[in-house]
């Protein structure tokens, strides 16, 4: 449990998630986080001279890859700042996040930024030596698709484990699937009411170059499937006997975001609304059985809870990283939710996952949740490569 550790009421931002292949494709992801997060200090007018580390979280190799802490410092305008960079594949910003809280804590620091980015599109491909194999050929990897369908443990494809999970569980149906994958595009749809004004309260545009002469700009998400019951049910399993359609589970996305981690008196004092006060309280990790990546949800958000010395019922906002809907369903029946009323606004199932950021933006959009609900507490949790989870609980006061 955390009690020094404090995010500025309005102390970060995300850029939209353009979809894989999009307009975001061709940006260096180092780059246009470091490029981004300049202009929004400079909006909110921070000078990021005051920043004393840089907590970098990506999972996608780019090229200068083994600069991008120290870089991405230079480039948001910090260049005598040191960092660490943290690739914990989907719960990356949990992970760079409790760095930060830790380091607070402890009084490394007192003031940090968290830079959280990926660009799935046009993943590295990955040469490895291996003068003996056979006639001397190397060995290869394709970053994004050599892990999605499997990882070198089990070799399970991401989807399978989500089945997995739903045939050990019992009792979820593809209708159910469908049922709460239509709530959740509904949920989204709250987000982009009043042209846009709840994503307006913590999303900056993103440019990426045209051309050596023109700049475009992503204003908005990019890419998303407008989703109904009526479109899902006719869609088939993706695995045959399962529960997931293409429509059930998430895309791969570029974007990046940011938040700033400090003390209770700093994060006054940059805080755009004095009134509020938003406290990272604890973290939570676990691992699951092998091949049954979703159920690690559960006991993150389980250990999360119980360091932060609260229960699930004293919870006002969930949400969670949900690259299948079957997540959501499972740590429903376990934890006795009500699954049709999490994740409001909008989450990863819908609007994408560049894996680094997404679970920062899920964070982001549950204190503005909080916010909007007068304060209290907020649980993130979120499944990740390796069965893996990561949770935390944020207070808004």
């Amino acid at each position: 449990m955390y009690s020094k550790a404090y995010i500025p009421y309005g102390g970060y931002y995300s850029t939209p998630f353009a979809r894989w292949q999009g307009s975001l494709q061709n940006e260096h992801a180092v780059e246009l986080a470091g490029s981004t997060a300049k202009k929004w200090l400079a909006t909110k007018e921070i000078d990021p001279k005051i920043f004393e580390y840089l907590v970098f979280g990506k999972t996608i190799g780019q090229l200068y890859t083994f600069y991008d802490a120290p870089w991405a410092a230079s480039l948001m305008g910090a260049p005598n700042i040191s960092g660490m960079h943290i690739s914990q594949a989907c719960s990356t910003s949990t992970t760079v996040l409790n760095q930060a809280a830790a380091a607070i804590e402890t009084g490394l620091y007192e003031t940090s930024f968290s830079l959280l980015t990926d660009r799935c599109s046009n993943g590295p491909f990955t040469i490895w030596p291996n003068p003996k194999g056979p006639g001397g050929e190397v060995i290869k990897e394709s970053w994004m698709m050599d892990n999605f369908d499997g990882g070198p443990w089990g070799g399970v494809a991401m989807i399978q484990t989500a089945e997995n999970v739903v045939n050990k569980a019992g009792g979820i149906t593809k209708e159910d699937v469908d049922r709460v994958t239509a709530r959740r595009y509904e949920q989204y749809q709250d987000a982009l009411a009043n042209d846009r004004a709840f994503q307006k309260r913590y999303m900056i545009p993103a440019e990426y170059k045209i051309s050596k002469k023109k700049m475009g700009i992503v204003e908005a998400d990019e890419g998303i499937t407008p989703t109904t019951l009526e479109s899902l049910t006719p869609l088939k399993p993706v695995i045959p006997g399962g529960v997931h359609s293409f429509g059930a589970q998430t895309h791969p996305a570029d974007g990046n975001c940011g938040l700033i981690v400090t003390t209770r008196d700093k994060a006054r004092e940059l805080s755009t609304d004095k009134n509020l006060e938003v406290q990272i309280v604890s973290y939570g990790y676990a691992r699951a059985e092998q091949a049954h990546m979703a159920m690690a949800v559960v006991p993150s958000a389980r250990m999360a809870l119980e360091r932060a010395g609260i229960g699930i019922k004293d919870v006002k906002a969930i949400k969670s990283h949900n690259p299948f809907t079957a997540n959501d369903l499972y740590m429903a029946n376990e934890m006795g939710l009500d699954v049709m009323t999490m994740n409001n606004y909008g989450c990863s199932l819908v609007y994408g996952h560049p894996q680094g950021p997404t679970g920062g933006r899920g964070i982001m959009e549950m204190i503005e949740e909080l916010a909007i609900l007068g304060g209290g507490y907020g649980l993130f949790t979120g499944c990740a490569a390796g069965d893996t989870g990561a949770a935390m609980v944020i207070k808004v006061s």
